[in-house]
């Protein structure tokens, strides 16, 4: 089990499996020249959630990030810990910090991450066992865990 309190760089976990995520990340590692991030495609690294304190149906249901100071965020606030470390977003993540704004792109994330959930499981992505612990993960509805 990896030691995760020694974090040096943020490390953003996704779902390398859904397209768009796939899409959207490899957009930012492009623009990671510095290599800031440490990206983990939890479809090809299912071990190193435990180490972080996710399970496998959290790490699918939204996107999470932990940031260098070890403190795990996720949806728009894994967004906003992203952004921090890539010089051209860091204006997004200060916006998305503001109360109500925060708020508000939180409520957004949830409506899209709930949606991708269903249509990433409907294919039987979620159906499969849970590498992590052998159990099916089922669907919530709330998209909450």
């Amino acid at each position: 089990m990896k030691d995760n309190t020694a974090i040096t760089r943020p490390i953003v976990f996704y779902d390398g499996g859904c397209p768009l995520c796939r899409r959207e990340i490899m957009h930012y590692q492009r623009i990671d020249r510095e290599r800031r991030i440490q990206w983990t495609d939890i479809q090809q690294e299912p071990d190193t959630l435990q180490a972080h304190g996710l399970s496998w149906q959290q790490a699918m249901q939204r996107m999470h990030v932990r940031d260098s100071d070890g403190r795990m965020a996720s949806g728009a606030n894994a967004f906003a810990a992203l952004w921090r470390h890539i010089p051209r977003y860091r204006f997004l993540a200060r916006i998305v910090a503001l109360p109500g704004i925060n708020w508000t792109a939180e409520q957004v994330y949830s409506v899209f991450a709930r949606r991708r959930y269903r249509s990433r499981c409907s294919d039987q992505v979620c159906a499969d066992s849970d590498p992590l612990q052998g159990n099916r993960v089922t669907t919530d509805p709330a998209g909450r865990y």
